[in-house]
């Protein structure tokens, strides 16, 4: 990411920075697209509503989510490292207690899921 590690980590701890974003949203995948400084929710179809919580901060290397409301629960990091002292690089964990009869049908839309929240992440102009 041509961003310093700073930049990114601050647009990411405060979720009102997401404003910026709200235009880049496809509708027709996401609805009721809300967000404070803590928390953002969305609709998926067809998975239904979910919402994630900040439950710590590491400046300026980790923001850690939880699922508060979801289909099934799920936390969420999002590590920002350093590549030079003006790019970063950024990985996305998801970490879901998924029952193993569950798991041939989930794990594939939940790879898919985190793959998306990367590709979003890389879109945000973090300035």
């Amino acid at each position: 990411m041509p961003y310093a590690q700073e930049a990114v980590y601050k647009n990411l701890s405060d979720l009102t920075n997401l404003e910026r974003v709200r235009n880049l949203v496809p509708e027709d995948k996401l609805q009721d697209f809300s967000f404070d400084q803590d928390t953002v929710s969305v609709s998926v179809a067809p998975v239904g509503r979910i919402t994630l919580r900040i439950v710590e901060r590491e400046e300026p290397k980790c923001v850690k989510f939880e699922s508060v409301e979801s289909p099934m629960p799920f936390n969420l990091w999002i590590q920002v490292l350093p590549v030079t002292a003006e790019t970063s690089k950024m990985k996305v964990t998801v970490k879901a207690d998924i029952p193993f009869m569950l798991k041939g049908m989930v794990a594939g839309p939940l790879q898919d899921g985190v793959e998306k929240i990367a590709d979003a992440l890389a879109m945000v102009p973090y300035l």
